[in-house]
């Protein structure tokens, strides 16, 4: 059964957005703002004969590549993926790209417009509360003395973690404890 690019087309004309049909590359281009971040993209996505669906913010992270703190950042998304549904982040290491990303196989079902913008919604929620303080710590800690740096945005990457993540950080700290005690009882 799956989906047709039309039929997601003829969804989004419906909610009075505007887009790009790419059919060549089987792809809708559009571009969303949010009530934290200015206009970012959205590319909707077919694969496998309109079998497999992606929804996906591009580029949304540029610089961190060669970044010193590229690791805490990856980190801090992965932390904002286990709290959310649906959405996951993506690295592509080649070129640094970071992207949001909701994708699943349709198979011999369809793709409701009502499940379309659950999806669509979430990406465009996720990504902007989200980017924009990501981009700050990477803008900050390019900025920052190095010696006052690692400080400062261990401290960023911890409020950003305590905000997307409540309770993790009580969790990290309870494991650590756990980690020394075993450490001290072996050592005794």
């Amino acid at each position: 059964m799956a989906i047709a690019l039309s039929q997601l087309a003829e969804y989004l004309s419906r909610h009075q957005l505007n887009f790009k049909l790419n059919a060549k590359n089987h792809q809708i281009i559009t571009g969303v703002n949010g009530d934290h971040l200015e206009r970012f993209i959205v590319i909707i996505e077919l694969d496998e004969e309109g079998e497999f669906f992606k929804l996906y913010a591009p580029n949304l992270l540029p610089g961190i590549k060669y970044h010193r703190f590229k690791d805490a950042i990856l980190q801090t998304l992965l932390c904002i993926s286990w709290q959310t549904k649906m959405l996951q982040w993506e690295y592509d290491p080649s070129d640094g790209e970071v992207r949001a990303i909701i994708e699943f196989p349709l198979e011999d079902s369809t793709l409701t417009e009502r499940q379309f913008f659950r999806c669509f919604g979430a990406l465009v929620e996720i990504v902007d509360t989200t980017v924009p303080r990501l981009r700050q710590i990477v803008q900050d800690s390019e900025t920052s003395p190095e010696s006052d740096t690692d400080l400062a945005m261990g401290e960023r990457l911890l409020l950003t973690i305590q905000e997307e993540a409540p309770g993790l950080l009580d969790l990290i700290a309870q494991a650590l404890d756990a980690r020394r005690q075993r450490g001290q009882s072996s050592y005794s």
